[in-house]
Formats: C-alpha cells, structure tokens, sequence
C-alpha cells in the first residue's frame, strides 16, 4: 500500500472549466459516466474546484443549492441550467501530490468521507485523478475470505416507488446516498415491507434531467411540477443486481467491474438486510 498512487490512478483527466453551464457539465458526466468532474482553470490547469452528482442533485431539487432556481429564476429550470458549474462546484477540494502512495490516499478518503481526490504536480496543475473505486477493485483480491456482513451497512434508507423525484433527491443529498433501494409495502413508509422490488441511483436520476422528455415536458416555471408529479417507479431500475451477505468481498468486486457499479442491495429471503459499496470495500482493504 506504499506505492506511488499514478501507477493506478488515471492520468488522462477530463475537466472542465468553471465557465461551463451546469446542464453541459450534466451531460458530460453522463457522456462518460463519471460522477465527478475537476474543474480547473483553464489557463494554468490548476483545480479550482470539483463537480459531483451529489451536487447536480442538489441543484436539481435535492438542497440548498436549488434556491438558484427558486430565487434567482423564480423556479424558471431552463434559464437556471444555463448557469456557469461554479455556481454549484465544491470550492474546498481536497488535493494529493502526484507522489502521495495509495496509503495517504485511503487515509485521506476515508478520514473525510470523500470519493475521489485529483492529484496535483510541484505546480499545483492538475496531472491525475484516483477514486475509490480505483483502488478498491485493484486491490479485492487480498480480501477473498472476507464477506458482505462482514462490511456492508445495515443502516439502509428505503423508499417506495410512489415516492416523487424531488423527495429522493432531498434524501440523497442529506443522507450522502449514491442509490436507494424501492420496496414494496404499505403506504406508510416506517411499516413497509423490506422486499426489493427496484433501485434508484444518483445516475439515474441525473440521467432523468438529461432526458429530452424531461426538457419537453418543462414550461417557463414547470419544473418543480414535474420534480413532484414523476414517481421513482417511473425511473427505477427494476431488475436490480444484489448479492447475499456470504458473497465474498471478491466476488462482489468482480461483480461491479462487469457490471460497471458501485454498490449493491444485500438480500436475504427477497429482503434488504443492507448495503455494500466501494467505500465499504475500501474499508476493507484499509485492514489488509
């Protein structure tokens, strides 16, 4: 784990500039399916900031950074979109050297909650970029032995498939959650059934606001309307790939490389018992 981080990190960076309007940066994280763009001037290449789904959502209903519609825009979506990505950007980017070993960085992602760190050279310029994926499929094999109880979180926030867009994405943004699995159940939420009849990414859901329905759907001051009126069920993934709590840590990995994830609902008898993510694996690797 003392290795230099560039021989797994990726060195063909795709950033933006903080000109950029949020609905491009939108669809270039869907282009690429990325979940987070650097932005960086685009004159010296130093990192001014980072973009996350995390804050699309935000933007797009799910947070403090919506007001940008309701208050500047009077709720009006297509004037709003075309705000410049600093508007919503992350300011506080955390950053490595270029020479930092995957050691400093599982340290520095896990000691502060964060997905990805951009990595910088003597002049500050942006020269790479590693997440948490990078590092926990590169180093699954070490932890065959280990299972998904042994790491998943058993504290999982479900919702049901009546459930609105705009009420999903509150929950994601104040709970930090990339997905929510969709049960079925009764209609009040804290006596719903635990089975698992679907499940809603951060990706999904910007995949929904890049959607030219979604736009052609959108009058002058409509979009809040819409944000209420779709129901998750009408984006969920219904077919959702899971995994039992004996599955091994590598077998879970191998799972998210074909299957190109980062997380997975844990069920036993047809009910969610937890969840299991890259940061979880991540976790996993930090005890190796």
């Amino acid at each position: 784990m003392n290795e230099n981080i560039m021989k797994i990190a990726s060195k063909d960076v795709i950033s933006i500039p903080p000109s950029k309007s949020i609905k491009d940066t939108a669809k270039v994280m869907m282009e690429h399916q990325f979940r987070r763009l650097p932005i960086t001037d685009p004159g010296s290449g130093k990192v001014l900031g980072i973009v996350t789904v995390m804050d699309i959502l935000d933007f797009f209903g799910g947070g403090n950074k919506f007001n940008i519609i309701e208050k500047k825009y009077q709720d009006n979506f297509l004037a709003a979109i075309n705000e410049p990505v600093r508007e919503i950007m992350s300011r506080d980017v955390i950053c490595l050297s270029e020479k930092a070993s995957v050691n400093d960085v599982v340290e520095t992602m896990l000691s502060n909650q964060i997905g990805a760190l951009p990595l910088v050279d003597g002049d500050d310029k942006l020269v790479g970029i590693v997440t948490e994926r990078d590092i926990a499929l590169t180093r699954a094999e070490g932890i065959d032995d280990r299972t998904a109880q042994d790491y998943m979180t058993t504290k999982v926030f479900n919702t049901t498939p009546g459930t609105p867009v705009e009420s999903a994405c509150k929950i994601m943004v104040r709970n930090g959650l990339r997905r929510i699995p969709i049960v079925g159940g009764e209609a009040d939420i804290s006596k719903a059934a635990k089975k698992l009849l679907g499940i809603v990414t951060s990706t999904d859901l910007i995949r929904f606001f890049n959607a030219k329905e979604f736009f052609d759907n959108l009058n002058s001051n409509a979009a809040s309307e819409i944000l209420e009126k779709t129901k998750l069920s009408d984006i969920m993934v219904e077919d959702a790939i899971v995994v039992e709590p004996e599955d091994t840590i590598g077998e879970i990995c191998e799972l998210f490389k074909i299957s190109n994830i980062g997380g997975v609902p844990v069920i036993k008898d047809d009910t969610v018992v937890g969840i299991i993510t890259e940061r979880d694996i991540l976790r996993a690797v930090k005890k190796l």
